[in-house]
Formats: structure tokens, sequence, C-alpha cells
């Protein structure tokens, strides 16, 4: 169960930046450090996944991501690797992702649910997304927190423009999308936990 961040009073709905109007943001990295990594928890086997081919956009008006905050995800299916061959194999085919015919899993914010200030440059955001894989969406709730870097000297040797940095974390059901292999529950966990790293920036 994904825990939300609840508050009382009054807090503020976004970074303490002045605003620069609503910005969008590529996500999409040549240097390859947008990742999606996939944990499964079963009784006699633990499995990570990782998936390297990930991009996407987002964008928000920094003083006001509550009510501005949009954007998707989107990640290859055939780049999901778990570090055996063989597994790999039986996990891209018909019984489970069947990247074939559903070369993309895809994650599209749905609604701000807490924005959570860290510090000037940084924030927790609690959400809802619509999730879908082979071709299934269902809701889920997320937790991210976002990194916001003003272009400077130093931000420059990384990339151009005003640079964000996305960490977010929710849990899926094989079941809920029609994926019920007999692996599951002994070698393979029903509850996949999901979690993004993603760099953008709104100068690409």
């Amino acid at each position: 169960m994904i825990s939300l961040f609840l508050f009382s009073g009054v807090m503020p709905q976004g970074f303490e930046l002045p605003s620069k109007g609503i910005q969008h943001f590529n996500l999409r990295d040549s240097l390859g450090r947008n990742q999606a990594t996939f944990f499964s928890e079963a009784r006699y086997e633990n499995i990570t996944g990782l998936a390297n081919d990930v991009w996407g956009q987002v964008s928000f008006d920094r003083q006001d991501v509550s009510s501005t905050l949009k954007g998707e995800v989107y990640i290859s299916t055939a780049s999901l690797k778990t570090g055996i061959e063989k597994r790999d194999e039986q996990l891209q085919g018909l019984m489970w992702l069947n990247s074939e015919k559903y070369p993309n899993i895809t994650f599209h914010i749905r609604d701000i649910l807490n924005v959570y200030q860290v510090n000037d440059e940084m924030i927790k955001v609690s959400l809802t997304g619509d999730f879908s894989l082979r071709g299934i969406t269902k809701i889920v709730y997320a937790n991210a927190t976002i990194k916001y870097l003003a272009e400077n000297e130093f931000t420059k040797a990384i990339r151009p423009g005003d640079l964000i940095n996305i960490v977010a974390n929710f849990e899926i059901n094989l079941s809920d999308f029609r994926i019920n292999n007999s692996f599951i529950g002994n070698r393979v966990s029903d509850n996949i936990k999901i979690s993004a790293n993603l760099v953008g920036s709104d100068a690409e």
C-alpha cells in the first residue's frame, strides 16, 4: 500500500521560486540516466528488473505544481532485463509482457493529491496515474520527489536549460493486467514494486 503525504494548514503548492509560467521538460536523456526498476519478492526468489529506454515529458508552473503538473512517461517493454537471458526471453513472450504486440509501458499523470515542500528546490508529490501494461490501463497511486535546478554554470556542463530530477515509486498487481502465469506466487510475486529515476530539461 503506497502511503500518501497528509498535511494540515496552508502549505506551499510548488517550489519556492519565482514563476516562469508553464515549463515543458523533455525526459529523454541520451546518456541513459533515465531508468525504471521493477522488484518482485516471491516465495522462492527475488527478482529485480531494469529498463533503460525510458522517456516522456512533464510540464508545470514551478510556483503552482499542485494545479499545473501534467505529463507522461514511456518505457520500452523490450528494454526490460533481469540479468538472465532465458528469463528475459520468457518475460518478453506472449504469456508475460508480449513486447511485440505491446511495445511500450506507459504512465500518465492523472490527479495531484498533495504537494509538500522539502526546501526551495525540492518537493514531494503524491498523485494518481493511469498505468498501462499489455493494453490494459489501471489507476495507481504514486509518490514522487522532484528536484529543480535552475540553469547555472554547473548545470550547463550537464545539459542546457533548467533541469529536473524525478524519482517516483508505485506498485501494481500483475493479475490486474491479465498476467496469471503458473510461476506467480512462488517464482514471481503478483505484487510488483516499480521505481523510476528521470532527468529532464526545458531546453530540449
